[in-house]
Parts: C-alpha cells; structure tokens; sequence
C-alpha cells in the first residue's frame, strides 16, 4: 500500500468514525430525552390547536422530546449511506443498537440503587418550597417500561434498514444526482415506519392506547420529522460538499460509486 493509499484509508476511516459519532450520539440522546413530551404550539407561543381525530379525539401538537433531534440521524444516515454504502449504514445501525440496549441495561441498574440520605435531604424541595423526592423524580425520567424499550428498537431498526433500502434504490435511478430526492424518498418511507411503530408497540400492544389514539400521535410525529427534515436538506448539501473538500473530488466520487455497488470498504 503507498502513501496515497494510506492516506485516502485514513481519511475514509476519520469520516466514518465522525459520522458514526455524530450518528451515535444524537440517536442514543433521543432516546434519553424522548420521555419528556412537549407542547409544540406553547414552544412556539401559540394556543393548542384542539384538533378532533376520529370525531371525539381531541388532537394538539404535543411531541416526545426525542423527536427535536431525530431528523438529524436521518440526515446522517443518507451521508453514511452516500460514501459507504448499505454495509456502513447496516454497521453503525447495530452497534447503535447494542449501544441503546447497553444505556437501558445501566439505567435500569443504576435506578435500583438506593439513595443517599443527605441527597435526599439538601433536595427534599423544590424553588417553591414545595416537598420534592428527587429519587422518585429520577427514576421516573430514567426508567422508561419494556413496551417502550423494545419498540423503540423495533422502530429504529426497521427505520434504518428501509432507509437504506429505499436510497440505494432510488440512486441506481438518480445516479449521484438529485441527492435531496434520494434523501427525501428514503426519509419520507423510514420516519413513516419509525413514527407509528414504536407508538404502536408501546402504547398499543404493551400500553392501553386506542388505535385512534395511535394514528393520530403518529400522524403529529410523522408530519414534524419529516417536515424538519425537508428543511434541514441544505444542511444535506452542506455536508456533502465539506465531505467532498476533505476527501477531494476523485476520492468522493470512487467512494459515492463502491457505495452504490455496495463493494466500499466497509
């Protein structure tokens, strides 16, 4: 191996490594934070908008915290999925998986372990003087049930792999043109799986939810990603052309087609 090629497998290796982190990172926080739902209209200074779905169910924009960040994964996984094809995407997606198992492994152990007396007391209220059992509150934000747990897997799993799927299809159509339809077609099928899934596992199979209830949640999840994610598509392309600078035009393109032929390094 010469110099040029160890020079081009370093960087091939540094791009992988930064996008499996920035990947790594945002998909395994959005499972922490995504126990928080948050009021969409209120966030925006505006009254809920009392949507009735189904004639009784009254509908506002309420969205799991976890949902703020998650267009970013998508966006990553079409740049992994760019330069290194179906076995990168494939790769990062399962370790990621493990990764997300490993958290709930820690959380559920670290939440059985009894609390400090003293903690308890310098914490025992809140700004209002009002009585606060911070151990309760922590285990409550922490420990999230199995329903939610397996279906969140489930749901990414399933999402990653379609993403992947539906992109590689629509490039041996495109060529390495039209990145944004690519990249809005896979999104447009993954988020789609990924918001009614996960819902349907957790609420409705191992939760209480009515089916109304489901689709109408998951309409609401469905609409922001996939919404947020059409307007973050020059971030797209504004990745893909700092990729291309760091790699140089011939490195980028021999990498974009073994990505295509699924033949990369990976």
């Amino acid at each position: 191996m010469d110099s040029q090629e160890k020079a081009n497998q370093s960087k091939k290796t540094n791009l992988f490594i930064i996008l499996g982190g920035i990947f790594l990172t945002n998909a395994i926080l959005a499972e922490i934070i995504g126990v928080k739902i948050f009021s969409g209209e209120e966030t925006l200074g505006l009254k809920p908008a009392g949507w009735t779905f189904f004639g009784t169910y009254v509908l506002d924009f309420n969205l799991t915290a976890g949902a703020v960040i998650w267009p970013v994964v998508f966006i990553t996984t079409d740049i992994i999925n760019e330069y290194f094809g179906k076995k990168g995407v494939r790769k990062i997606s399962f370790i990621t998986a493990g990764l997300i198992v490993y958290v709930f492994i820690v959380i559920s152990l670290v939440t059985q372990l009894p609390p400090a007396a003293f903690w308890l007391e310098v914490n025992a209220s809140d700004a209002s003087g009002n009585p606060f059992d911070i151990d309760y509150a922590f285990n409550t934000i922490f420990r999230q049930g199995l329903g939610i747990i397996i279906g969140s897997l489930i749901a990414f799993l399933l999402g990653q792999l379609l993403d992947v799927f539906v992109f590689q299809k629509l490039r041996k159509i495109t060529g390495p043109k039209m990145i944004w339809l690519r990249a809005t077609g896979s999104t447009l099928v993954s988020q789609f799986i990924d918001s009614f899934v996960v819902l349907g596992i957790a609420f409705y199979i191992f939760g209480n939810w009515s089916l109304q209830q489901i689709i109408a949640v998951g309409l609401i999840n469905y609409i922001y990603k996939f919404s947020v994610a059409i307007l973050l598509t020059p971030l797209l392309y504004v990745g893909h052309g700092l990729i291309d600078r760091y790699l140089g035009k011939r490195l980028a393109e021999q990498m974009a087609e073994e990505a295509a032929q699924d033949t990369s390094f990976m």
